[in-house]
């Protein structure tokens, strides 16, 4: 089979229905618009959201909240998490996203938490880390870095 050979399958592709020619056609005169009206007219119709003039539903519904585009957005991972890593383990974002500790690196990175106890010696590497987590993680004669 060759490039220029490529067919859809039998039944794949609908013909096109020819609207407005002819009587003949099934779809002549008002070429399946209806009889009058506003949907009926070229460029007729209403707006995305338009309710005939009644209130819209989308002012008639409270506003709520504010979303901050500045908002820091980490992976937050606990050192008691860490524990099932081998001593000499280098951790980074990445690293835990392959072992399936977290499943998506966020766009601020990652920040250790200091909650539970860690009992194995690893060099972490992250984007912030709690003053809790730091001591832990060197009081387990481990390493601190901050990227």
């Amino acid at each position: 089979m060759k490039l220029h050979e490529l067919r859809p399958a039998k039944g794949a592709v609908k013909e096109a229905k020819r609207k407005g020619r002819g009587t003949g056609s099934g779809l002549g005169k008002s070429a399946g618009r209806g009889g009058d009206g506003q949907k009926s007219r070229s460029g007729g119709g209403v707006r995305v959201g338009f309710e005939g003039g009644q209130m819209p539903l989308i002012r008639r519904l409270p506003k709520r909240g504010f979303n901050n585009p500045f908002k820091k957005q980490f992976n937050i991972v606990n050192i008691e998490s860490l524990n099932k890593f081998d001593n000499g383990t280098e951790i980074t974002a990445e690293f835990l996203k392959k072992v399936g500790v977290i499943s998506k690196i966020e766009k601020d990175g990652l920040k250790i938490l200091g909650e539970g106890n860690l009992e194995k010696s690893l060099t972490v590497k992250a984007n912030k880390f709690t003053k809790t987590a730091a001591e832990k993680i060197e009081a387990a004669g481990g390493k601190v870095e901050v990227i």
